[in-house]
């Protein structure tokens, strides 16, 4: 199971971001295996460390801003991050980049390795190897899921709920650190447990450190909070989401379907409707989730909110020029453990997303978010996301970009009606996303030659003709039963 695993994560956490020479039918792995025995080489120093970690949504956001110093006889260009085995497989979004010369991100991997150690490691390579005795300021950030522990793991309907965050107060590091401090940001003041170091407590932020002794590679200190957050965590297990090109209607069509589940305390005794229904009128904190934010572009239309059973009517869209906006409210509140899954689709002008190029190949650029979806105070997980981008029928040489770390990526052809040879379609699958992620684009260019675009109308015409032939044809026979001359 650990191998398996860890395996998993080499897929999820590959941080590097995808261009558009990149060969979309290839999937993305790690480059490089490490034989068992390995251990960072001891080439680098942290001379200063500052660690940010934000709970203030449902899963852990951190950021790592370091000093670095080569301490080698010769010039470095790879840097590891250590992080444990059971947590590796839930990190996701981790991008290094040059603090001081704000610039492309820096090549992120997972190093391959014995599958059965306690610690595994990510590789940062740099772009220019940095020579002996100098300096580099790193800024690493990444988010972790499904690292929040509700306690106690039940509670009554209209009780606080409460989390266990458990961390090190020394920053996991593959390299000795001579200076370093640990800042941690939580969602209130409300916080019965502290346990481990004595942080220094300003409002709803502790701050531990800094530490001016040098402490070696490979050093913890475990430390834990436990603090009140009344609201869901919202995980969606999985998200499909259709974005369709109609050059013809001159629409872009997008569909997203969500596997949602609560992953906040369950409840201790059976749902009481009664109790949930008189609540509402004071509207106090809760753990259900029971409604969801949608922000779409402005311009959006046509909206529909469907589940299991069929059309929820218990939404409401509003849009100006300015903004538009879905709020959907489920046909149930999801409580902790309970799960919800359903589909939003909405229509959009495709000239806001799409631009013709001046090519004879008749190049064609389309521009659109990655991810949409809800937009909420809590924030919201996801543990696979594939998006589809459904061309027309005779599109090619499809190129794409995105800043998203991609695990899987493949070109497919998709059949609809009166379609001849299908539609080209790019499937692109992404593990560990957060709704940080809301927004970053995704950059889609193919052709279009000026004769496919007449493919559709001529196989109707001549659908149409068939038909017309065929009924002719068939009137033309003879089928009476008198005698022949």
């Amino acid at each position: 199971m650990r191998s398996s695993t860890f395996f998993t994560a080499c897929a999820v956490l590959l941080s590097t971001t995808v261009s558009a020479d990149a060969n979309p039918s290839a999937p993305l792995s790690s480059q490089q295996i490490l034989p068992e025995a390995f251990k960072p080489p001891q080439v680098f120093q942290n001379v200063n460390l500052l660690r940010n970690i934000n709970i203030e949504k449902g899963y852990v956001r951190e950021t790592v801003n370091v000093v670095i110093e080569n301490t080698d006889s010769k010039p470095q260009h790879e840097y590891y991050i250590p992080f444990s085995a059971d947590v590796i497989d839930k990190v996701g979004g981790l991008e290094a980049r040059d603090k001081k010369n704000p610039g492309p991100a820096f090549k992120t991997e997972v190093a391959e390795y014995d599958p059965y150690s306690p610690t595994q490691f990510f590789r940062i390579t740099l772009p220019q190897p940095l020579p002996p005795k100098s300096q580099l300021t790193l800024s690493i950030s990444y988010h972790i899921l499904s690292t929040l522990t509700p306690l106690p793991s039940k509670i009554a309907q209209q009780d606080k709920q409460y989390l266990l965050y458990t961390f090190s107060i020394y920053t996991p590091s593959a390299y000795p650190t001579l200076k370093q401090k640990t800042k941690l940001k939580l969602p209130t003041t409300d916080i019965p447990d502290v346990i481990g170091g004595s942080p220094d407590r300003q409002g709803s932020t502790f701050t531990y450190g800094p530490y001016n002794d040098p402490i070696p590679a490979g050093a913890l200190e475990p430390a834990s909070v436990r603090y009140e957050f009344t609201r869901p965590l919202i995980h969606a297990t999985l998200l499909e989401r259709d974005i369709e090109i109609s050059h013809w209607g001159g629409n872009l069509a997008s569909e997203e379907r969500y596997w949602l589940t609560n992953r906040g305390a369950r409840l201790s005794e059976n749902f009481n409707r009664v109790q949930w229904a008189t609540a509402q009128y004071y509207n106090p904190p809760t753990s259900a989730l029971r409604s969801l934010n949608v922000p779409l572009k402005p311009g959006s239309l046509n909206p529909y909110f469907t589940d299991d059973i069929g059309n929820v009517s218990t939404s409401r869209f509003r849009s100006n020029r300015k903004e538009a906006n879905l709020e959907l409210k489920p046909r149930y509140p999801v409580f902790g453990g309970w799960k919800y899954s359903f589909r939003i689709g909405w229509d959009a002008d495709l000239r806001s997303f799409l631009r013709v190029l001046k090519t004879p190949e008749g190049g064609h650029v389309l521009k659109v978010p990655f991810l949409e979806g809800p937009k909420m105070g809590e924030g919201i997980s996801y543990g696979k996301v594939e998006v589809r981008v459904i061309l027309p029928e005779g599109a090619r040489n499809v190129r794409f970009e995105t800043e998203v770390p991609l695990v899987g990526v493949e070109e497919m052809v998709h059949r609809t009606f009166m379609d001849t040879v299908g539609r080209t379609t790019l499937k692109l699958t992404a593990m560990n996303v957060v709704d940080e992620t809301r927004d970053k684009p995704l950059i889609v260019t193919y052709d279009y030659p000026f004769s496919a675009a007449f493919r559709k109308p001529i196989t109707i015409f001549l659908g149409v003709m068939a038909v017309f032939v065929t009924a002719w044809g068939i009137g033309r026979l003879d089928v009476s039963i008198g005698k022949q001359p």
